[in-house]
């Protein structure tokens, strides 16, 4: 049957555009600040290049990577996509996935390097706005971030729209989507093992055994981990909710497309566009919401940050309604059930996105330094080391609980709504205002980074205590949208597990005493363990080098700890850029080669359950290292702030260690699951049509252990 494609899917393509518009007159804008004296702009610069550098080299690596991969695409897969689960080898090259493949990379490639670009022009110029105001200070910094918001959904939006409006067929932007996946999870887990190498060396020598400040320019690790936190927490989120923004919307067109097979052309093609269409509204709500922030002023940026949130929110679901109306209006044939439905679906992308606002106000309780947990893990440093880090477990634990019960609420209510289309459409509305929550969390690190070049640049204290607020500010923000994008991967991660259980045509239900199942299932509960195993020991290996290096020239040139000379930047920054792209090829291989190995060995109802072990297992660990990563940190920040008898203390040294602990959780580890998750549903789902071919789909051994 062939497929209508609506001519409202135009509205998607010229928001998208309006979208990448939008963020380079921000850039325009940002670029025209002052960025401050020759001390500041000449930091600034070691950063950008420092950036720059390992953006380019991790690229090239990546360019070799979606290589191999587009030719594997292009070659091997069945090139016939609407077989009905028979999949079909006719000798002719897969060009249309292999092309969308190409295109998802690129896109998702674009939109982390534009927004780490910005990121380095606007820490500089937002220090040098706090001389001014702390609404100065902000404005730069938000609108820094706002540019990796538009570009991330702007791109997606565009290459979602023009690929389906080419090929209409989800199945090709399913190449797309394993494009931006692919992209970023290099980019997380490179970004993240980067910016917590040097981080964790700056602070085990530079702050524990020689007690200089935060963000000491005499430390020789300080200007790699400002670089960190752009690759990390730019560039490496960027593509992160980019990658998991795509696989929402994909995996609601596909069971679009499979569970409308019924209707008419016009119909089917409504519903297949109908998660751009309304993704597209919440792009709108959030320009209007980083605009409405922009006009506001306020002496507090974090609920100034949380209403900006809070306002998106509200608007998309007020325009969300409008633009359901036209569809209706719109679409020829529409029966009085099937508006019905288009209704009911309207209403779980409204309880998706609640329950994404929840999961955000669980992080906000949990690592927020006025609110009870974080205070009473800095209380526990009053106890020493060990202490300190039970309490972070025990607390970062707790955190599950919420966002968990938020998901199974959110499900549960979309289930009942409408199937699994409803669940599929709530992990819709999770990421509707994504442009909102990427640029919360790209001002982070440029608030970081302008804390630290006002004190290394001499701007006095007041203007650093003002760009500490703002950096406070950041860090709250970056534990709210880990843990708004962790909830969101999740959601859609089950979507997309529910499109493959569509094609594969199985009822997966779980049945313990088949041993395929079983052996599936505790495979995939294993696979985020070893993964954050993994990228933890990275950091570790790394971390351990940049620490013998700081020592070793503070050993060896007693002038840099006086001042009179500056350290070697560039080997450090060396240890952290090659050590990331050397740690991050091993958890890359395994997030694709496992579940391909797992449908192969055990067939595709055991890559069914594993894919369920893996998202449960991974839901809880991410959940519980970000935010216990998140608490640690702040708690740091609240006894320097001088609590507790502030820095200096045994206290403080102990926080430190918290801290340290927490660094490659919040950062590497903990937000790196989200990628690997949707990483391993998308690659299950594009190889689907090999594994079926393998004994009709039992796997080399699976037809043996099933009963």
């Amino acid at each position: 049957m062939a497929v209508v494609v609506p001519l409202t899917l135009i509205i998607a393509l010229v928001i998208g555009v309006l979208s990448i518009i939008v963020a380079i007159i921000f850039s325009i804008l940002i670029l025209r600040e002052d960025p401050g004296n020759e001390k500041m702009v000449e930091i600034s610069g070691y950063i950008e290049d420092g950036a720059k550098k390992f953006l380019w080299v991790q690229y090239r690596i990546l360019s070799i990577f979606v290589l191999v991969l587009f030719v594997v695409i292009l070659l091997f897969l069945p090139s016939d996509l609407t077989s009905n689960n028979v999949p079909v080898i006719s000798g002719d090259m897969n060009w249309e996935q292999a092309i969308a493949y190409i295109v998802g990379s690129v896109a998702s490639m674009f939109a982390g390097w534009l927004g780490m670009i910005i990121g380095v022009k606007a820490n500089t110029r937002a220090a040098q706005g706090c001389t001014k105001s702390i609404d100065k200070g902000f404005d730069v910094a938000f609108f820094g971030g706002s540019v990796m918001g538009l570009a991330v959904v702007g791109s997606a939006l565009i290459g979602i729209s023009v690929i389906y409006w080419i090929f209409q067929t989800p199945a090709v932007v399913l190449g797309f989507s394993f494009g931006a996946s692919t992209i970023a999870l290099f980019m997380k887990c490179g970004g993240g093992i980067y910016t917590k190498t040097a981080d964790v060396g700056a602070d085990l020598v530079g702050k524990a055994e020689y007690q200089l400040p935060e963000d000491d320019i005499r430390n020789p690790a300080t200007i790699a981990d400002n670089v960190g936190d752009n690759v990390g927490d730019i560039a490496g989120m960027g593509s992160d909710l980019f990658d998991s923004y795509v696989a929402s919307i994909l995996a609601a067109m596909i069971l679009a497309n499979l569970l409308m097979s019924g209707a008419s052309d016009a119909v089917r093609g409504t519903f297949i566009i109908f998660p751009i269409i309304l993704s597209s509204v919440g792009l709108i709500a959030s320009l209007i919401g980083i605009l409405l922030i922009k006009a506001l002023k306020t002496k507090d940026p974090g609920k100034l940050l949380n209403f900006g949130t809070y306002i998106a929110t509200f608007i998309f679901a007020a325009l969300g309604a409008l633009f359901v109306w036209i569809m209706i209006l719109t679409t020829d044939g529409i029966t009085d059930a099937q508006i019905v439905r288009m209704w009911k679906d309207y209403a779980c992308v409204v309880i998706g996105l609640l329950s994404g606002v929840l999961i955000g106000w669980t992080s906000d309780i949990f690592t927020r330094d006025d609110k009870a947990p974080t205070r009473n893990i800095a209380r526990s440093a009053q106890e020493g080391d060990a202490v300190v880090i039970l309490s972070g477990f025990a607390y970062g634990m707790l955190s599950v609980v919420p966002p968990a019960l938020g998901i199974a609420v959110a499900m549960s209510l979309s289930y009942f709504l409408d199937g699994v289309f409803g669940v599929a459409m709530a992990a819709v509305g999770m990421l509707a205002i994504v442009g909102t929550v990427v640029s919360n969390d790209a001002y982070g690190p440029i608030v970081d980074n302008s804390r630290a070049i006002a004190e290394q640049g001499g701007l006095g204290e007041e203007v650093i205590r003002i760009a500490d607020k703002l950096d406070s500010a950041g860090n709250t923000a970056k534990a709210i949208t880990k843990g708004f994008a962790i909830g969101a991967a999740n959601l859609a991660v089950f979507a997309l597990l529910f499109s493959y259980a569509e094609d594969v045509g199985v009822d997966f239900t779980m049945d313990l005493l088949n041993m395929n199942i079983l052996i599936g299932a505790f495979l995939g509960v294993v696979a985020p363990v070893l993964f954050s195993a993994l990228l933890i020991l990275a950091v570790q290996r790394n971390a351990a080098k940049m620490v013998d290096e700081i020592r070793d020239q503070f050993e060896n040139n007693l002038k840099i700890l006086e001042g009179k000379e500056p350290p070697n930047f560039h080997s450090t920054i060396e240890i952290a850029t090659k050590g990331a792209l050397r740690e991050l090829i091993l958890p890359s291989i395994i997030s694709i080669s496992f579940p391909i190995l797992v449908g192969a060995i055990f067939g595709v109802a055991a890559l069914g359950a594993f894919l369920v072990g893996a998202i449960l297992s991974g839901f809880v660990f991410a959940i519980f290292m970000s935010n216990a990563g998140g608490a640690w940190d702040n708690a740091k920040k609240w006894i320097e702030d001088g609590n507790l008898g502030g820095k200096g203390t045994a206290t403080h040294k102990a926080s430190i260690t918290g801290d340290t602990v927490g660094d490659p959780f919040k950062d590497t580890a903990g937000p790196s699951i989200n990628t690997l998750l949707v990483v391993m549903v998308l690659t299950a789902t594009i190889f689907l049509g090999l594994l079926l071919l393998i004994n009709g789909g039992a796997g080399w051994l699976g037809q043996f252990l099933t009963p």
